[in-house]
């Protein structure tokens, strides 16, 4: 546009388009996959052995919405997504929580060609300490 035009044009920006704005992902060849899999949500992180995050990758940015995000499927969509992205070789697992898409995205990690060295379930256990929430009434 001219100098002074009142025409305001956007430059690469398009109305309900999606873009990537992440940087492509550090290829690490050894590393640690944290799968944390919630009631409502899958998240999996990726971290080289001294703990620094090299990419991440949950049901809501694989595209799920509301309680699909929940489902088994996105847990093992957003598992191969993360190791499509980074090129594991070999890996340690730290699985938390216990959500329906725990199972499915270790089954997704294991199937993608990993060598797993060991997987290990972090999970939170209270010892009696604080007083849980009133249970849902349906």
């Amino acid at each position: 546009p001219k100098i002074g035009s009142r025409k305001k044009v956007r430059i690469g920006l398009r109305r309900n388009a999606r873009f990537s704005l992440r940087k492509s992902a550090r290829r690490i060849t050894k590393g640690v996959i944290h799968v944390e899999a919630s009631f409502n949500n899958t998240i999996i992180t990726v971290t080289d052995p001294q703990g620094r995050v090299v990419f991440w990758s949950s049901a809501g940015t694989c595209g799920f919405k509301s309680s699909r995000k929940a489902s088994p499927y996105a847990g093992q969509r957003t598992g191969v997504d993360a190791i499509r992205t980074v090129g594991l070789q070999r890996a340690e697992v730290m699985v938390k929580g216990a959500g329906s898409g725990r199972d499915a995205a270790l089954r997704a990690i294991a199937k993608s060609g990993v060598r797993l060295s060991c997987i290990r379930d972090v999970t939170t256990m209270p010892h009696n300490g604080c007083r849980p929430p009133k249970k849902r009434r349906l």
